[in-house]
């Protein structure tokens, strides 16, 4: 690290650590998700288009492992199992859907300068 550098390497492995978990694409929609309310695993499976129950299951477990989701079980039979934001997820719901809007207003220019791009890279 050069002296005077503004980023000290603590701060990069902190921003690197956080982006892991909440940069992928599962993990926004989730948040998203979560933001209007406690959802069953079953409703958020139903309602995000393509996820596995595997990668939900890996999903939501990572983000109740990092403290944004808690899982309530409720004793009925078969089991009931809620899960929905903390504080700690609320606050970052705001960026997190930020992203998310942004990504959808944006993606149709970035398929457009990606084509650009590999049109001159032979």
């Amino acid at each position: 690290m050069k002296p005077g550098h503004p980023y000290h390497t603590e701060d990069c492995r902190a921003v690197s650590e956080v982006l892991s978990r909440v940069g992928d694409k599962w993990t926004v929609l989730v948040v998203q998700y979560l933001g209007s309310g406690p959802m069953r695993f079953s409703e958020l499976k139903r309602t995000i288009g393509g996820i596995s129950q595997k990668m939900l299951t890996t999903t939501l477990r990572g983000l109740e492992r990092d403290g944004f989701v808690t899982r309530t079980v409720f004793p009925t039979i078969p089991p009931r199992v809620d899960y929905q934001l903390t504080e700690l997820g609320q606050e970052l719901l705001t960026p997190v859907t930020a992203l998310g809007e942004w990504a959808r207003m944006n993606i149709l220019r970035i398929r457009e300068a990606r084509e650009r791009f590999d049109e001159t890279v032979v």
